[in-house]
């Protein structure tokens, strides 16, 4: 998980702040994981993208910090294929820039289902793709975004 993600996470839940830091109920830094000037840049970052402003002596989550994690807390799958299965799916995306999160995500799950990527959007792997991570694709109107080809001889590295 990214020091972003967490802290934005956390400010969607907190409400005790010290110095505009979250605290835990002690007083002690909820991002003790991480170094002071991490958090320090990574909340900059934050206020800078409009995900997060100071409000009443602290720092709140805004709206469209809110929307950008629920954005991040995509689907996960964890289906597995066989063990030495045929990497025999050329799968080619393009997924426009505005959908940042999405096209990160995608890539996780690729590399989860044991893709193997060629080029930053076009990866091989294993097929059939499994029919519930299809229909989330159709779901979050991704699938128009991807091209599947199958490939008459297996792909090797």
């Amino acid at each position: 998980m990214s020091i972003a993600k967490e802290m934005l996470e956390e400010l969607l839940s907190i409400r005790l702040n010290y110095k505009g830091i979250p605290v835990n109920i002690f007083g002690i830094p909820k991002f003790s994981d991480y170094k002071k000037r991490s958090v320090r840049s990574s909340l900059q970052r934050l206020h800078k993208n409009g995900l997060v402003e100071n409000k009443g002596g602290g720092v709140v989550i805004t709206e469209s910090g809110t929307k950008y994690l629920f954005n991040k807390n995509k689907k996960n799958f964890d289906f597995i294929f066989p063990t030495k299965s045929i990497k025999n799916l050329l799968l080619i995306f393009d997924i426009p820039d505005v959908r940042r999160a999405d096209r990160d995500w995608l890539r996780f799950q690729l590399k989860k289902f044991d893709y193997i990527m060629v080029q930053r959007s076009v990866w091989v792997g294993p097929s059939p793709l499994p029919e519930e991570f299809l229909g989330y694709l159709k779901d979050i109107k991704l699938k128009n975004c991807i091209k599947m080809f199958k490939l008459a001889k297996g792909y090797t590295k």
